[in-house]
């Protein structure tokens, strides 16, 4: 075996290997939630926002465990799952037909700057977008769309970006280790909605521009990283994308149809659009360094 090994974007050494089998020996009461905190914090590995990456850690004493490197406590039993309780709000779902000059202003508002907006976002999405919603993991933005009368026109998720997508990281210029270091500048249109009973045209493509113009500053006052460009994956059997055209994002290619929970290449879902929108004129050399 070649020492240092890296995992999960970081390079392990035989030493630090036989330093985490010593402190499985000298605490054999830790679990591995346990270890991977306190290995976090000997290490100094924090996310951007100063947040331990214990999920990253917990997947690197995985793979060492599968390379028999070392022998993890047991998995604790798991306890019921909590799904995250979304409360229902009413709202208004009379039609709404008009010019987007007949409801101007349009806002595009951060929904975590008001509770009420908060639990107005997370209904929506969850009833009304055909992917639902559950709780994020990781970093995330979430914006409301309203009216010059405040009321819900429709919402929009950021995530993380995907971790590899073939087209996207060869039309970047990413090789793998790039693509592991930078992966961090780029975030994610996960969820677009417009409710079903609003009917104004352009309005997408309008709520979208105005989101990007303010998510940057957001991100970074949220996280304290900034970001690059902004990607999106568009089911190719349901939509072909006409706002994210008109709002001047560039399709730079196709996935292969295949999800992140493929690993042996069987799964087969839908082939999705790639589209990205760089946020600064020298993106791509920014995601090169």
């Amino acid at each position: 075996m070649s020492w240092p090994l890296k995992i999960q974007g970081r390079f392990v050494t035989e030493a630090e290997v036989e330093a985490i089998t010593m402190l499985l020996h000298q605490h054999p009461l830790w679990n591995r939630s346990r270890l991977s905190r306190e290995l976090c914090k000997h290490w100094n590995w924090y996310r951007p926002d100063g947040q331990i990456k214990d999920m990253s850690c917990r997947e690197l004493l995985r793979k060492l465990e599968f390379r028999s490197l070392i022998k993890l406590p047991p998995r604790q039993r798991p306890g019921p799952i909590r799904l995250p309780i979304i409360e229902s709000i009413e709202i208004d779902c009379s039609p709404l037909s008009c010019l987007l000059s007949d409801i101007k202003p349009v806002t595009v508002v951060n929904a975590r700057d008001c509770v009420e907006y908060e639990k107005a976002f997370n209904y929506l999405v969850k009833e009304y977008h055909y992917l639902s919603y559950g709780r994020p993991v990781g970093q995330n933005m979430k914006y409301l769309i309203l009216s010059q009368n405040k009321r819900f026109l429709g919402c929009l998720l950021f995530g993380a970006a995907a971790w590899k997508a073939e087209a996207r990281d060869r039309w970047i210029g990413w090789a793998a280790d790039v693509r592991e270091r930078n992966l961090g500048l780029l975030c994610n249109n996960t969820r677009f909605l417009i409710l079903d009973w609003v009917n104004i045209p352009n309005l997408a493509s309008y709520a979208l521009g105005a989101c990007l113009r303010r998510l940057p500053l957001d991100w970074q006052q949220r996280y304290g990283t900034d970001i690059a460009m902004v990607e999106t994956f568009i089911d190719t059997t349901r939509y072909i994308g006409t706002c994210y055209k008109a709002a001047n994002w560039l399709k730079i290619g196709q996935t292969k149809g295949r999800s992140r929970q493929d690993r042996n290449n069987n799964l087969k879902v839908s082939v999705k659009d790639i589209l990205v929108y760089p946020l600064l004129r020298d993106f791509r050399k920014i995601l090169l360094a």
